[in-house]
């Protein structure tokens, strides 16, 4: 009963002004096969395939975090294909064969081949589409990421990582943090890899990796649990725990499961807990019999509760900061409708923030601050149903995201291009991941249930996950 009426406090959303959707039913795999690649906007990325080093699950791993990323356009070499991958300068080349052994030609022979890093036929790669071509091999106890510059036939950097055992908490983390660097050394920007994603499924927080893998639960409470929220340093995170009518915040940690109550909450309604980039505050919200508004207390010296809005006669919720920890978005129903406004984060200066068009827009929701501080997420009612948008946080100026099915909840990954949400379009509520600079959108997870999704910021450790 809780659940859904905090949730209907919340409620969502219309369109406005100048929306567009980028929304389709379609879910684009992001993969091409090299022989017929056709040269698009994004660089061309291959896996070399190799044989033995009991490196499959690695090589694997790597190759979906890059698709995941949506910066690259992955090119899979077509099965039983007779590419040589060595040089044309070197033995065996495809120089001089006939036409059956040319690359294109049908083969029962794999095309994967161990070859040197000093033999990589560049000319074939660059042939195919080839931006990059990333090898992984196995020197003793350490993982070598050799990533191969098509264009200037040369390596472009080698990453030697040693990795734990397959099977240990802690690999996966750390091969998806090898990917991070892949893509860095690629282009310079980081990656979203080595990230998790919290969410509420039967009033328990649990964890998934972004590729959709490795689910956990982490509360370690019998009692209802609801609104996870990261901390910046990504080894807490603070729920609200539901109780005999009230709401109790707790923080707690993500590898031994340690949780401690957060001073002065539980003796009302607290809940959607929300941390200032510098860990040293927690903002929520509470409902009283006067209302609902917004409180800060420093978590760090345990004290200092401060109430930031006075409702008369309106609901004050849901914060968020921005990243610089200078300002707070929030919902508010003084317009009548739940709207997004903003604040100081002293709780100065409270004005709209999202346009809308009274009597036309619906209500808007569950605001999430961009970690590059140029977007606000949040959902609107659109004639009846959820949908996703994003806030110009410069321009003020709205656009709609999402259109297929009821979409709510959006949560940013540390990349600011990225958003996880809860969508029914499959025919039941589960996660989704939309990737804005393509509207490319991917299922994260194929249960029913799951809400309240709360996208981590990059995890530079792996922390065990039991509680």
């Amino acid at each position: 009963m809780m659940e859904c009426w905090t949730v209907g406090i919340l409620l969502s959303i219309i369109p406005l002004f100048h929306l567009s959707a980028q929304d389709t039913s379609a879910i684009d795999r992001g993969v091409r096969i090299g022989i017929v690649y056709r040269p698009g906007v994004r660089p061309g990325m291959v896996v070399l395939p190799r044989t033995g080093q009991g490196l499959d699950s690695t090589r694997a791993m790597i190759a979906r975090d890059l698709d995941y990323s949506d910066r690259f356009e992955i090119i899979t070499l077509p099965s039983g294909d007779s590419i040589r991958l060595a040089s044309p300068s070197s033995p065996g080349t495809t120089r001089g064969t006939p036409p059956s052994r040319r690359p294109g030609a049908a083969s029962s022979r794999s095309a994967g081949g161990a070859q040197s890093a000093s033999t990589l036929n560049y000319p074939l790669y660059q042939a195919l589409g080839a931006d990059f071509a990333l090898d992984v091999t196995a020197a003793g106890d350490t993982t070598v990421a050799t990533l191969h510059d098509i264009a200037s036939a040369g390596i472009r950097r080698t990453v030697r990582a040693p990795l734990p055992r397959p099977g240990d908490p802690n690999f996966r983390l750390a091969v998806h943090r090898l990917a991070d660097q892949v893509l860095q050394a690629a282009l310079g920007t980081a990656g979203i890899a080595a990230t998790r994603i919290l969410f509420v499924k039967d009033g328990k927080v649990y964890q998934i990796d972004q590729d959709g893998a490795d689910q956990k639960l982490v509360s370690s409470t019998d009692r209802q649990a609801m609104s996870p929220a990261w901390s910046a340093d990504g080894q807490h995170f603070a729920y609200m725990e539901f109780q005999a009518g009230k709401g109790w915040l707790y923080l707690q940690e993500m590898g031994a499961g340690k949780r401690s109550p957060v001073s002065t909450t539980g003796s009302a309604l607290d809940f959607t807990p929300a941390f200032s980039p510098d860990g040293q505050t927690l903002a929520f919200s509470r409902a009283t019999e006067d209302g609902t508004d917004l409180y800060t207390i420093n978590i760090k010296q345990n004290c200092c509760l401060r109430r930031l809005t006075v409702g008369r006669f309106s609901d004050n919720l849901s914060p968020t900061f921005s990243p610089d920890g200078q300002r707070i978005a929030f919902v508010s129903t003084r317009p009548g409708l739940p709207q997004v406004y903003v604040m100081a984060a002293d709780g100065t200066d409270q004005q709209l923030f999202a346009p809308f068009d009274y009597g036309v827009t619906g209500a808007s929701n569950a605001p999430e601050w961009s970690p590059d501080g140029q977007s606000v997420a949040f959902h609107r009612d659109v004639a009846g149903t959820l949908q996703v948008f994003v806030l110009d946080v410069r321009t003020r100026t709205v656009r709609q995201l999402t259109s297929v099915g009821r979409n709510e909840d959006p949560t940013w990954a540390p990349d600011s291009r990225h958003l996880a949400f809860v969508s029914d379009r499959s025919g039941y509520r589960q996660l989704w991941i939309i990737d804005l600079e393509t509207g490319r959108i991917r299922p994260l997870l194929q249960q029913s249930g799951a809400r309240l999704p709360a996208w981590s910021p990059r995890l530079s450790e792996a922390p065990s996950s039991t509680p």
